[in-house]
Parts: C-alpha cells; structure tokens; sequence
C-alpha cells in the first residue's frame, strides 16, 4: 500500500480503507481461485493495483460514465478503478466464471456499489454502450479495438484530445507491428514516466479515442 500512496495522496478515508483492504481478500481467495500469479501476489499493490492506476494517471472518467472492463480477470483494472472513481459505474466481464467469482467476492469485501459483473464475451453484450472500454493484456490492440468498437459511444474530433470515449489498455513491449495490424493511432503514454519504479519500464497506457 506504501507505493500507492507514494504517487496518491488524495485518497477519501473510505478509499484509502477500500484500498488497505484488497490485499487480504486478494490472497485469501487466490488461495482458493488462482487468479493472481503465486510467485507475485506479494507485489499485489505495485504490479495489479498501481498498474490500474496508471489509467487515471493520463485519462478521467466523469461522474455518472459508464466503463467496460473487458477480460477483467481477477479484477484488473476495474476494481482498482471502482475505487478509484466512487461516482463511476463500472461493468466487469469476463468469460471465465470463477475468475468472476472472485471478483464478487472483493466488490462484496470492499462495499463496492459501483460494480456489476458478468459473465459473456464482449461480443455477446448488445444493446448497451459505454463511455470507456479499459483492458489489461488481453489480446491484441486489432482484437481489443474491434470487439469494443460496437459498445463504445461515439464521440466528435474535437472531443478526441481529451478521450471523452474510447478504448483504453493497457500494454508491454515493443507495439509497433501490433499497433500497425489494428489500423488505429493511439495516444501512448509510457507508465514509466509517470511511475519510476524498474517493473513499469516498457509498459504502456494504450488510448484509442472512439
């Protein structure tokens, strides 16, 4: 939690205790539902939740958006995020049940209002649009744009510069040939730049303005 607070400092006393809570419930049920990588659980803060973090860092959701974590997981980025963003409506899909199980269980812990889950693929959601789509190492950039093109709000050019709708992931290594395959301009932001810890050298907050 240290590190969180190294680069936030505005927490609510409810977010900060939302936030100091996670790490119990995250290795209580990843002793039951691996859904966080043994061997990193204890990086937990720095690895899974300043990395979420990373989001709001270069990008603001406004009160009342409605925000699609898609392949959420264990909850990443979107629980992170939920707390984050207490006036945000957050829906977590994923198509693996007991990874969402999971998810419940923290969103219960935590008190968390702003959260729904389900359990489908991107694809099969209709009807619905969303301000935001977020993802964290899902799948390539042309996969991750096309799935969420069909439930993002548009939004006009001059809105673009401040990413009022789109998709926003988040990714590690050279993107060049998967930026260039997915047929989109990206705004990058290197992670490193905004947090200086070794573990954020060569990840990036990927933005694709809809």
């Amino acid at each position: 939690m240290e590190i969180i607070n190294k680069y936030f400092s505005d927490f609510t006393p409810k977010q900060q205790q939302q936030f100091e809570a996670l790490e119990a419930v995250y290795k209580e049920w990843n002793e039951k539902i691996n859904v966080i990588s043994r061997k990193n659980i204890d990086s937990l803060y720095e690895q899974h939740v300043l990395h979420s973090l990373s989001i709001p860092a270069i990008a603001d959701f406004p009160d009342g958006n409605q925000v699609l974590d898609l392949g959420t997981g264990g909850g990443f980025p979107g629980i992170p995020l939920a707390i984050f963003y207490p006036n945000v409506q957050f829906h977590l899909v994923d198509s693996i049940n007991k990874k969402l199980k999971v998810v419940e269980a923290v969103v219960e812990a935590l008190g968390l209002e702003n959260v729904t889950t389900q359990h489908t693929r991107i694809e099969d959601i209709k009807n619905r649009k969303f301000d935001h789509v977020v993802s964290r190492a899902v799948a390539p950039l042309k996969d991750l744009w096309f799935w969420s093109k069909p439930v993002l709000k548009k939004s006009s050019p001059e809105h673009w510069v401040n990413m009022k709708h789109g998709l926003i992931c988040l990714k590690g290594g050279d993107l060049g040939q998967e930026i260039s395959e997915s047929g989109t301009r990206p705004m990058l932001t290197e992670i490193y730049e905004l947090f200086p810890e070794e573990y954020f050298k060569e990840k990036y907050v990927v933005c694709v303005p809809c």
